[in-house]
């Protein structure tokens, strides 16, 4: 018989009402033959984020791919004695976990000293033990500062500092990346008194007519400029990228995001990735401002430049301040600071230039914008450029989209770009959103809002400012609780499943990587995870404390419990 166009399709269209179910399990023990997997995974209650087979028993891989998702007999077809198996009854299997805003290269831990700690007598401990074995007139760095976690609930000051490390310049700084905290002595060594003028885009905190000690913004590039830094070299650079990503594969994420780094970043993932260290994929955003992107310009190069484990994604820009450390740029002041509106760090002209850049280069944009100024600005400069493009649309980007408003939404959704607001925020900074109030958070990191205007909402957790696990982002979405119990912003709570998809499928989308990964489907990246526990299933509360069994990225186990 001679099959027309017509006849084929019709054919096909056909088959799965002609053959049932039981036959189309023999026809897909059939295709086994074609190929035999390196490795079964059976027995698990596996979510696959795949609408056309939403749930499966089992599944095969071959090298990095997925051959086949489905019942626990058409898998065991595609065995053959070489291939490893994975008994996963008893537990739950999701596609690997995808953060698509994080600064996985924090190895400033190797120069300074950690100060994450619960009192600010053991900060001061810290930094004095540092000085006393840094070079004179070398810079103490503290890193991991967190200004709302201290058991006295009181920030850093200057003279805290001053108290135990005098002759040496101290610079603390917020694992929030946007503030620090400096000593007397750096003050002295940058020149700057209580009488300086505020920089463009960035601000000397006072207190009673003198420096508090807190700098923040464009202020920290005064400091940054004076004085003798540690250095890190690129043995260090590359344990960094291999710790970094292992920590990230153990947390259930097979996926990440750099969203501003430079030459000394790339290398270092490069170096990992040739040594086989790397265990997370990770799509780079170069900075806007470094050397690096004009580089990348200059040889052609544009997003998408790449490979499955290591690709140019857009080029990152940031227009005004932090969520975490209140200096975002907003319409209405902070909460009983009625002359604080943040901080903006680009003006609408440098926001156009920068987008205009980029463009021309063929790069998409991520852009900073925390505050609805601020996302209003960037909006402006997507909807100029997007006026005359023709194709597919580039899905430029809005980096943390903070606050947000009816019609921001609406300019969103016309132009196709991706907001990636912090999914761990509600949950581990809570004391932070006393200075928005509860009117604003109904209005903050607003997953719900997004997924009802349609809008493929990312997953970002901005590590360092934020934790990256995975079930802390679901816990942190689903209740809009914090780690004391206070609900924030409940209007925006979404469904378990909807927030693993925007974990999954939605992270893939934002890197425009959907059809290689974020669903487990033939063909697929075969990136999943292994929970001992189903997130459907637990209560809400406990969504964070769910163990995990074992991390897969390309069919290699990088973490296994």
């Amino acid at each position: 018989m001679k099959f027309t166009r017509r006849r084929f399709l019709g054919t096909g269209s056909a088959l799965p009402f002609g053959l049932g179910l039981a036959g189309l399990a023999t026809a897909a023990r059939a295709d086994a033959a074609a190929g035999k997997a390196d490795l079964i995974v059976t027995g698990g209650r596996i979510y696959t984020m795949n609408s056309s087979q939403p749930r499966a028993e089992a599944l095969a891989v071959r090298g990095d791919r997925l051959l086949a998702v489905g019942s626990n007999d058409d898998i065991l077809a595609y065995a053959s004695p070489a291939t490893k198996r994975i008994d996963a009854r008893g537990l739950t299997i999701t596609p690997g976990f995808i953060d698509a805003h994080s600064h996985p290269l924090f190895g400033e831990e190797a120069l300074g000293v950690n100060v994450n700690l619960p009192r600010i007598a053991d900060v001061k401990d810290a930094l004095a033990r540092q000085a006393a074995k840094t070079p004179p007139g070398h810079w103490v760095r503290g890193v991991m500062y967190d200004d709302t976690k201290f058991e006295e609930e009181r920030a850093l000051e200057r003279r805290d500092i001053d108290e135990v490390v005098s002759d040496h310049p101290v610079f603390v700084g917020h694992r929030g990346g946007h503030t620090a905290v400096v000593n007397s002595k750096a003050f002295e060594i940058a020149g700057v008194t209580v009488d300086t003028p505020d920089p463009t885009g960035g601000k000397y905190f006072r207190e009673n007519g003198e420096l508090s000690g807190k700098i923040a913004e464009h202020a920290l590039d005064v400091f940054r400029k004076v004085g003798t830094w540690p250095k890190m070299d690129r043995e260090v650079r590359q344990a960094s990228a291999k710790v970094a990503t292992a920590n990230m594969a153990a947390s259930r994420l097979t996926s990440t995001t750099d969203a501003y780094g430079n030459a000394d970043n790339m290398r270092a993932y490069q170096d990992a990735l040739a040594a086989g260290e790397l265990n997370c994929r990770v799509a780079f955003m170069p900075g806007g401002n470094s050397d690096m992107f004009e580089g990348l310009k200059a040889a052609g190069i544009r997003s998408g430049f790449g490979d499955d484990m290591l690709r140019i994604g857009a080029v990152k820009y940031s227009a005004d301040g932090s969520a975490s450390e209140r200096t975002m740029s907003m319409s209405t002041p902070y909460k009983g600071q009625p002359d604080n509106f943040g901080i903006l760090t680009m003006t609408q002209e440098q926001i156009d230039a920068a987008v205009d850049d980029a463009v021309a280069h063929d790069f998409r944009v991520g852009i900073h914008a925390n505050g609805d100024v601020a996302i209003d600005m960037v909006l402006k400069a997507y909807e100029r450029v997007l006026a005359g493009h023709t194709g597919q649309n580039p899905r430029h980007r809005i980096e943390h989209c903070s606050l947000i408003n009816d019609e921001l939404l609406r300019r969103i959704r016309a132009t196709g770009v991706v907001p990636a607001p912090f999914y761990t925020y509600i949950y581990y900074h809570g004391n932070k959103w006393l200075d928005y109030g509860e009117e604003k958070m109904q209005s903050m990191f607003a997953h719900r809002s997004f997924l009802d205007a349609g809008i493929p909402v990312a997953p970002a957790s901005d590590f360092t400012p934020g934790p990256y696990e995975p079930m802390m982002a679901l816990q942190s979405m689903v209740t809009r609780t914090d780690t004391r119990g206070r609900v924030w912003g409940a209007n925006q709570r979404v469904a378990v499943a909807e927030a693993l998809r925007i974990c999954t499928v939605h992270g893939a989308y934002a890197s425009f990587e959907e059809d290689r990964k974020g669903s487990l489907q033939p063909g697929r990246l075969a990136d999943f995870v292994l929970l001992a526990e189903d997130p459907h299933e637990v209560d809400a509360s406990r969504l964070v404390n769910i163990p995990i069994v074992r991390t897969v990225m390309g069919g290699r186990t990088t973490y296994e419990a």
